[in-house]
C-alpha cells in the first residue's frame, strides 16, 4: 500500500502541475495541431474529390479512357503524333518485394508519344540489374528501355549519381524528363497526364505528385505512412505546391543539357537529397512547383517491415535538412528543423497529460490520499481530456476519409489493378504510429544534427558545410537492399504477365508512334 500511496502523490502534485497556465496552453495547442491536421487532410480530401468527379463526369459523357485523358479526342492518331518526347529514368537500388511490379507499372504507360526508360544501377552485381534486365528482355519488342551501369558516385549520393548518368544517357531529342523512384506504381495514364500539364503550362519548373503508403500490418508500416500523411497535405493543392518529393520529377530535359541555374553543379558537388536541392534551388530562382490532382500513387510498404527499418528510414529523412545549397536554403532547413520539433513533441505531449488526467480520476476513488482525491474534483483536467478526446476523433476522421478519397482516386485511375481497400487500415495502430512518430522525429532530427553523417543503404555519407564530402562504403549484410523493401526474392521472380488490355494497348502505342524507337 506504500507503493500505491507514494504514487498517489505523484499524481496528485502532476495533476496540479498540468492545470497551471503553462500545461494548459500545451494540451489546448496540441488540441489546435490536431485540428490544424484535419483542416488540411479535408481540404486535400477536396481537391482529390474534384478530381474524381472530373473522371467519373468523362465517363458519362462517353469518354472511356477517362482515366488516361481527359479529352478522348487526344487519342486521335493526328493528336498523339504531336507529343513530346519523354525520357524516363529510374535510379535503382536492390530487389525487393514489390519492385517488380512497380516497374511493369512504369514501362506499360499508355503514353503514346515517343517515351524511352533508362534503368541505372551502380553495377551489375546490384539484384535489380538481372530482374530489370529479365524484365525489359520480355518487353524488348514493345518498348524502348536500357539498363545503364553508372558506377561509383564520388562527389554525391549514389542516387544522385545513378541520376545524372541517366540524363545524360537520355535521347537527344527527349523534350521532358522524368525522374522516378523504384517504389513508385505509376496508372497508366500518369505519364501523359504530368507531360499534358508541362505542355500546357511551360512555366512550370518541376512538377511532382506524392505516394500514398499501404501499411503491411506491421507497426513500423503505419508509422511510415503517419509519417507522411501531414506531408500530403502540401502536395494535395492541385496545382502550385512548394513541396517536392524526389519519387516522381518531371523537369525540362533542356534545363539539365544546359545547368540552368546550376542544378547539374548543384546535385553533382555535394548533393545528398535530390528533391531537397532542386526544391531549393526553385525557391531560390521563384519557379513554379507543380502537382496536379491526379498525381497519388499507390505504395505498398514490404510486408515484413520492422521498426528498427523504420527508424532508419526516418533517420534518413530528418538527415535531409542537414544538406543546404545556400545560406538561405540553410535558414530554411533550420526553420523546418525547429517547427517540426516543436509541434511533434506538443501534439505528443497533450496525451501524457491526459493519460496523467486519466489516471487521477480512476485512482480517486480506491486512495485516501487527500490531494489526490482534491485533484480528481477539479474539473480542469476532465475538460482538456474531453476537448482532447474530441479533436483526436476530427483528426482521425479527417485522415481516414482523405486515405479513403486518395485510394478511390487510384483504383479510378488504375482500372486494371487488384482493387485497393481501406479495410485493412487498423486505425488503432495508426493513433499509436501517431505518437510514436511524433515523439522519435525531434529524438532522430537531434542525433542527425550532432552526427552529420548517414548510412544508406551500406553506404555511409559525411556532411560538411551542408555538402557531402567524404563517403565510405560498407560491407553489410543486407546493404544491397532498400529500407521499405528488404525482401528477398531470387527465387521467386516471374516474368511480367503480358495479357491485359492496358499493357496490350500500350503495345500497340508504342508500334504505331514510335516506328523508329531505336535509333538515336
Amino acid at each position: 500500500m506504500e507503493g500505491f500511496e507514494g504514487m498517489d502523490v505523484v499524481l496528485a502534485a502532476l495533476s496540479r502541475a498540468f492545470c497551471s497556465p503553462l500545461a494548459v496552453f500545451v494540451q489546448i495547442q496540441g488540441c489546435f495541431i490536431c485540428l490544424t491536421l484535419a483542416i488540411g487532410w479535408t481540404f486535400a480530401a477536396f481537391v482529390r474529390n474534384k478530381a474524381i468527379k472530373k473522371i467519373e463526369n468523362n465517363e458519362k459523357n462517353g469518354n472511356s479512357f477517362a482515366f488516361v485523358c481527359e479529352d478522348i479526342n487526344d487519342l486521335e492518331h493526328s493528336s498523339q503524333l504531336k507529343l513530346p518526347r519523354v525520357s524516363v529514368v529510374m535510379p535503382l537500388k536492390g530487389f525487393g518485394e514489390h519492385n517488380l511490379q512497380n516497374w511493369r507499372s512504369q514501362i506499360t504507360s499508355l503514353y503514346g508519344g515517343p517515351l524511352e526508360f533508362i534503368f541505372v544501377v551502380e553495377s551489375n552485381k546490384d539484384p535489380a540489374y538481372h530482374a530489370v534486365s529479365k524484365l525489359i528482355s520480355d518487353f524488348k519488342d514493345d518498348v524502348e528501355a536500357k539498363v545503364i551501369i553508372a558506377g561509383l558516385s564520388t562527389t554525391c549520393s549514389q542516387k544522385i549519381h545513378n541520376q545524372l548518368i541517366g540524363v545524360e544517357k537520355m535521347h537527344k531529342e527527349s523534350k521532358y524528363v522524368l525522374f522516378l523512384d523504384d517504389d513508385v506504381r505509376l496508372h497508366p495514364g500518369t505519364i501523359g497526364a504530368l507531360t499534358a500539364e508541362m505542355e500546357k503550362n511551360p512555366e512550370i519548373f518541376i512538377q511532382t505528385g506524392y505516394p500514398l503508403d499501404l501499411p503491411s500490418g506491421s507497426l513500423g508500416s503505419y508509422c511510415i505512412y503517419e509519417y507522411h500523411m501531414p506531408c500530403s497535405i502540401g502536395f494535395a493543392t492541385g496545382g502550385k505546391t512548394f513541396f517536392l518529393w524526389g519519387g516522381c520529377m518531371m523537369m525540362h530535359a533542356d534545363d539539365f543539357r544546359n545547368d540552368l541555374y546550376g542544378i547539374v553543379t548543384g546535385l553533382r558537388d555535394g548533393g545528398y537529397s535530390d528533391d531537397m536541392t532542386l526544391a531549393a534551388i526553385a525557391g531560390q530562382h521563384k519557379r513554379l512547383i507543380w502537382s496536379p490532382p491526379v498525381a497519388v500513387f499507390p505504395h505498398p510498404l514490404a510486408s515484413d517491415l520492422s521498426f528498427s527499418r523504420y527508424w532508419n528510414y526516418l533517420r534518413k529523412q530528418t538527415f535531409v535538412l542537414e544538406s543546404y545549397v545556400s545560406k538561405v536554403n540553410w535558414l530554411m532547413n533550420k526553420a523546418l528543423f525547429s517547427s517540426h520539433c516543436y509541434l511533434s513533441w506538443g501534439f505528443c505531449l497533450p496525451y501524457v497529460m491526459a493519460a496523467v488526467h486519466l489516471a487521477v480520476l480512476l485512482r480517486a476513488p480506491y486512495t485516501s490520499e487527500i490531494l489526490l482525491i482534491e485533484a480528481s474534483n477539479s474539473s480542469s483536467g476532465l475538460w482538456l481530456v474531453s476537448a482532447l478526446l474530441i479533436c483526436t476523433l476530427l483528426e482521425l476522421t479527417s485522415m481516414w476519409n482523405l486515405t479513403k478519397v486518395e485510394i478511390h482516386l487510384c483504383n479510378i485511375l488504375s482500372p486494371e489493378e487488384p482493387r485497393v481497400s481501406l479495410n485493412s487500415y487498423n486505425w488503432g495502430l495508426i493513433f499509436l504510429a501517431m505518437l510514436v512518430d511524433n515523439f522519435l522525429y525531434p529524438v532522430s532530427a537531434i542525433r542527425s544534427h550532432f552526427s552529420q553523417s548517414i548510412n544508406w543503404s551500406g553506404i555511409r555519407y559525411y556532411l560538411k558545410d551542408g555538402k557531402i564530402n567524404k563517403i565510405e562504403r560498407l560491407k553489410e549484410k543486407g546493404a544491397n537492399y532498400t529500407d521499405l523493401a528488404w525482401k528477398h526474392l531470387y527465387g521467386k521472380k516471374t516474368g511480367p504477365s503480358r495479357n491485359s488490355f492496358i499493357s496490350s494497348l500500350s503495345r500497340s502505342l508504342a508500334q504505331w508512334h514510335q516506328p523508329k524507337k531505336y535509333d538515336v
